[in-house]
């Protein structure tokens, strides 16, 4: 057969392939064929099939947690492993430069491993590390950290300080968005298995406020006494999509959210009743309306079906209220720890004028006002502003200012307005921050610029862009918000050059 037919052409007669002779060393291969693929890789002399058999041993972790082992250099991806473990592996699917395998048995084992509390946690993926030790973990985040600092920052010098960790790992949870669905003709409740939307029925979620787990069986028992119906995303059908719960850790104060794809909740005042009845921790309870099949989980439209549309919870010495839609650190312990990093990098003296980008309800706002002459506060969502102006008043804060719009165009009119931050603190999403908003922070010339990222790939970005604008990484301090999980947040302080 004429192999340059072969690696040029999409689709193959599975005897065509197996009559052929694919021996080249370092090349991998991928050959679709009518009825899917077939999954044969052809690497570094191995033919690499789904549903074969290696021994690998264990070098590297990937940023989601995942064990790397090589069979002659191709690498497979094996989740519940770690770095040193010699293991027997199956592999579950093959692509054209990696592929994924299930360890059958460990054959050397890392002291870095612990028993696993529930399997299922690994299987939906809401704690893909709980097999490391806590200390382990830690130290993986750090490294993540330093990897993406030296592969994308190219700042292999940056000080990456050990991650900060909790004194217990698990319950720390203040919030869960649990999807309803319909198992054994049942309204259940669960966890999605990963990379689908089967529905894994869970009760004990174990990172969660063990309360709220509490909650969500009891709400869940309630619901299957009256006519609602769950969520079909199939047929885009049913009622209720998914129940909210969250809690405050230092008030015990709970709000119920449901997310339905219909306006009418059936039975809603009896539901009420019953919960209320039974749970007086309960201070508001509401309706969310998300009619669109999306995984965004929440809609537009909120009814408040009992109490108010808020809760309370502290922060330091201040009180928030926080609404349904409102943004609010899951992990309440370490939201202090985080803050107070930020407040520490910030160095006020008492005369500064600080600039909080992307400000939310103002929690950071309000902790940097106790040590900061004035702080401008801005944030794009106006619910969020209203928010935060309400919190302001409750705590009797007066020396902060919040405004509604997007901080690449509030900064230039700020710094037109005669407003010189000393110190500007930046909390953005996922994805960093926009050029626009860098080149205006910069151009107001603070002496220190505090990010705090939930992603240290944007982070590690960004810190390119303000180096090029003058500013200076000092270190980079890790901390660990999301236990047996590989999201880890940072705290990074730059300072201007020559300041």
């Amino acid at each position: 057969m004429d192999m340059r037919w072969i690696f040029s052409s999409s689709r193959l007669d599975i005897k065509q392939i197996e009559s052929a002779t694919l021996t080249l060393v370092g090349v991998a291969f991928l050959f679709p064929l009518k009825d899917g693929i077939m999954n044969v890789i052809n690497f570094g002399g191995t033919e690499m099939k789904k549903n074969e058999f290696y021994t690998v041993t264990i070098e590297d972790l990937t940023h989601e947690g995942l064990g790397v082992g090589k069979v002659d250099g191709f690498p497979l991806f094996i989740e519940n492993s770690i770095p040193g473990e010699v293991v027997r592996v199956k592999t579950m699917k093959i692509g054209k430069s990696y592929g994924y395998a299930r360890v059958e048995e460990w054959l050397e084992v890392s002291p870095n491993r612990v028993d696993v509390k529930d399997a299922l946690g690994t299987r939906v993926g809401t704690m893909p590390l709980q097999h490391m030790t806590y200390e382990s973990q830690l130290a993986f985040k750090q490294q993540q950290v330093k990897n993406v600092m030296t592969k994308i920052a190219k700042m292999p010098e940056l000080e990456v300080r050990r991650a900060l960790g909790m004194e217990s790992a698990l319950g720390y949870r203040n919030k869960a968005q649990i999807p309803v669905r319909t198992v054994d003709g049942q309204l259940t409740t669960g966890f999605f298995k990963k990379n689908s939307h089967d529905l894994i029925p869970i009760e004990d979620f174990h990172i969660q406020d063990p309360e709220i787990d509490r909650l969500i069986v009891a709400v869940r028992d309630i619901l299957r006494k009256y006519p609602v119906v769950a969520y079909d995303e199939v047929n885009n059908t049913g009622d209720l999509k998914h129940i909210i719960v969250r809690r405050g850790l230092r008030t015990k104060q709970v709000m119920i959210i449901f997310v339905t794809r219909t306006k009418v909740l059936p039975q809603a005042e009896a539901i009420v009743r019953d919960i209320t009845a039974a749970h007086p921790e309960v201070v508001s309870i509401v309706q969310n309306i998300q009619p669109k099949p999306t995984n965004v989980i929440m809609g537009r439209e909120t009814k408040v079906l009992f109490g108010e549309d808020v809760y309370e919870e502290k922060l330091f010495e201040f009180t928030f209220k926080i609404s349904a839609r409102s943004f609010f650190q899951v992990n309440t312990v370490q939201t202090e720890v985080l803050y107070q990093q930020a407040i520490d990098a910030a160095d006020l003296k008492g005369g500064e004028t600080v600039v909080d980008a992307y400000c939310g309800i103002g929690t950071m706002s309000l902790a940097f006002a106790r040590d900061a002459k004035k702080v401008y506060a801005m944030e794009i969502v106006d619910d969020a502003i209203v928010m935060a102006k309400e919190n302001a008043k409750l705590n009797g804060v007066t020396n902060v200012h919040f405004e509604t719009g997007a901080a690449e165009k509030i900064m230039p009119r700020w710094k037109e307005e005669g407003i010189q931050p000393e110190v500007i603190v930046v909390d953005p999403p996922r994805k960093g921050l926009d050029l626009a908003f860098i080149d205006a922070a910069c151009a107001t010339g603070p002496e220190r610029i505090v990010y705090v990222s939930c992603n240290p790939a944007t982070l590690a970005r960004d810190l390119v862009h303000f180096k090029e604008r003058g500013y200076e990484a000092q270190y980079v301090q890790p901390v660990d918000m999301f236990p047996m999980t590989a999201h880890v947040e940072c705290v990074a302080l730059l300072v201007r050059a020559n300041s």
